[in-house]
């Protein structure tokens, strides 16, 4: 009897804040076990959710669930301390212009998760897609509520605000398909057979292994050029963002063809007149 008698007057034991609030130990540790219990039920959920959906899915609903998580704990929070008798909705109507003043200064901040939110809900921006922002191109690593994570080509790490993707134009190379469209220019000298030049080129690509055969690479006769007569040879490829390098392997391939057909790659040329008084 004394041992609970002792914990009573434990758990009784009042804290002061100012003069209007006392809160006991007993409801202090009632808020606890409140966010406490909170926090394992939302874990709990999240483990099942995520059980349940694709890999692809996943990501986008720990990224709506995290803001979820957030809101959550804030309402159990309001709630358990409005159960102590600490009148939450009196503090904040005290505390007015503070949260006008942090409205204002996190305007930013909220323009960006809202944008997080309709990018996970319409779908504008996925894991592994390959986008182009403000002349740069990165495959996407990760969407969160603020910002879109993008590793670029030289792998450094582009950090993205989402209000960008809803306020600025946005390329995404691989939103309908996997596979895009990528082409190489090329010119040669006037008077060179345009059959074989055609016939060189795709070849050239059917030999690049990371070339798709389907659909078939084409060329193109773009163009009679001051100085040349110029192609342009469009493929099918499935890794974009690898791009650079394989246009580099192909435009290594078309060097070495023509050499081997005694096919010219002419230079800009110029004829200067000197007029003499």
């Amino acid at each position: 009897m004394e041992v609970i008698s002792y914990l009573k007057e434990v758990i009784g034991y009042s804290f002061a804040f100012g003069k209007d609030y006392t809160v006991s130990l007993g409801g202090f540790l009632l808020v606890i076990f409140a966010l406490v219990a909170t926090h394992f039920f939302l874990r709990l959920l999240r483990r099942i959710v995520c059980a349940r959906l694709k890999q692809e899915d996943q990501y986008k609903f720990i990224t709506l669930f995290t803001f979820l998580k957030y809101f959550i704990f804030t309402i159990v929070l309001i709630v358990s301390l409005d159960s102590i008798g600490i009148e939450v909705t009196v503090l904040l109507a005290g505390s007015t212009a503070l949260f006008v003043g942090l409205g204002l200064g996190m305007q930013k901040l909220f323009q960006d998760i809202t944008s997080g939110i309709f990018i996970l809900l319409d779908r504008t921006v996925s894991v592994n897609d390959i986008i182009q922002v403000e002349g740069k191109v990165g495959k996407v690593t990760q969407v969160n509520l603020r910002t879109t994570r993008a590793i670029t080509h030289d792998d450094k790490i582009l950090i993205i605000p989402n209000h960008k993707f809803l306020s600025e134009i946005l390329y995404n190379w691989t939103q309908n398909y996997e596979k895009t469209r990528e082409f190489v220019e090329v010119g040669v000298a006037y008077g060179t057979d345009v059959d074989l030049v055609k016939e060189i080129l795709i070849q050239v690509a059917l030999d690049n292994r990371v070339v798709l055969r389907m659909p078939e690479p084409d060329v193109h006769f773009q163009d009679f050029g001051d100085s040349a007569l110029q192609f342009r040879l469009y493929f099918y490829i499935a890794d974009s963002f690898n791009i650079l390098k394989i246009k580099s392997d192909i435009r290594f391939g078309i060097d070495k063809a023509f050499k081997e057909k005694n096919i010219t790659i002419p230079f800009p040329q110029r004829d200067v007149h000197i007029h003499q008084k």
